[in-house]
């Protein structure tokens, strides 16, 4: 089983966290960003041998790690937290690898292409920098960099505006409303995937990368299922693109399903967002849920399909399939 999306943070980023003093920063444990309540961080979900424990339980034979872009990193110019998170993150032990990220304020491309062929799957973007067609051509230069490395780009969820403000209340009535906790991922993080799923595709992204693959995680906040709305306005679906994935956080079968009812199968890649969410059994059938966990993430990551014998499609190999 292949894992494209987690999050684990080595002890460096940690560190280095807590040697801060403005958002985003480590205060103990507790996590304090600029557009987020204060969130307390389970210690154990990131201990790395507990971590290392769970995946060998589960039989994830490749668990991809990433940088956790909510926090804005990619935007703060800290060159020494991003070189914390390359630093720590190369350094985790198997199934553990790790994507890939830039400082987008001023992109150092050729550390970017060494970190491509120094062993990281790919590059990670943050969505809420992707919610225009223009956007997408400000970072080309980052994609070229990805597409000529052969190495793929998953775009996450950025960081939220301002979800733990108190936003006002109807006019004309008493009080405000509070906005709770789950909103940032149900709102401001489904938003933004969807707004740079839509981009990608108005940008006209394969013909300017014809052989980029990208993946959106969260089933890029379901907007594959508003196909038939694009349709309804005039816009249309074409042929679907064998390079662009959407993986599972998040979403179950009902979710997942209607994807795949769009897209396909073969555009659907098992992640998980763990230690935030976990593995779901999505209903799909022992020869889709091999599909989803194995053969398409092995696509995704290094553009070409594993072998096709039973073990290793059901993700029973022991070897790492990156390997």
């Amino acid at each position: 089983m292949i894992d494209v999306h987690q999050h684990l943070w080595p002890a460096e980023f940690v560190d280095r966290l807590r040697a801060r003093t403005e958002p985003p920063y480590l205060d103990g444990w507790t996590l304090r960003t600029a557009g987020e309540s204060p969130y307390a961080v389970d210690p154990a979900a990131h201990a790395v041998d507990k971590r290392v424990a769970a995946e060998q339980d589960a039989g994830t034979t490749l668990a991809a790690v990433s940088l956790s872009s909510p926090l804005g990193i990619e935007q703060l110019g800290d060159a020494a937290l991003l070189d914390a998170w390359h630093t720590g993150a190369a350094a985790l032990p198997a199934p553990f690898r790790a994507w890939a990220s830039v400082d987008l304020l001023e992109p150092d491309l050729s550390a970017l292409a060494g970190l491509l062929a120094g062993g990281f799957l790919g590059v990670q973007l943050p969505a809420h920098v992707l919610g225009t067609p223009g956007a997408w051509a400000g970072v080309a230069p980052v994609l070229a960099v990805a597409e000529q490395a052969d190495k793929p780009v998953l775009v996450h969820p950025g960081t939220a505006t301002n979800a733990s403000t108190v936003r006002p209340g109807i006019p004309g009535q008493a009080g405000a409303d509070q906005v709770p906790g789950w909103w940032a991922p149900v709102v401001d993080y489904v938003s933004q995937l969807q707004a740079a799923w839509w981009s990608w595709h108005a940008f006209g992204g394969r013909s300017a990368f014809p052989r980029l693959r990208l993946c959106f995680v969260a089933a890029a906040g379901l907007a594959p299922v508003h196909h038939e709305r694009l349709a309804a306005r005039g816009g249309r679906l074409g042929t679907i693109d064998p390079n662009v994935f959407v993986d599972t956080s998040s979403y179950g079968p009902q979710g997942i399903d209607a994807v795949a009812r769009v897209l396909g199968i073969d555009q659907v890649v098992h992640g998980t967002d763990r230690p935030y969410a976990g593995v779901t059994d999505l209903r799909q059938g022992e020869a889709a849920t091999a599909v989803i966990q194995y053969d398409n993430p092995h696509r995704l990551l290094f553009g070409t399909s594993p072998p096709q014998d039973k073990t290793s499609r059901l993700g029973f190999g022991r070897g790492s399939p990156a390997s």
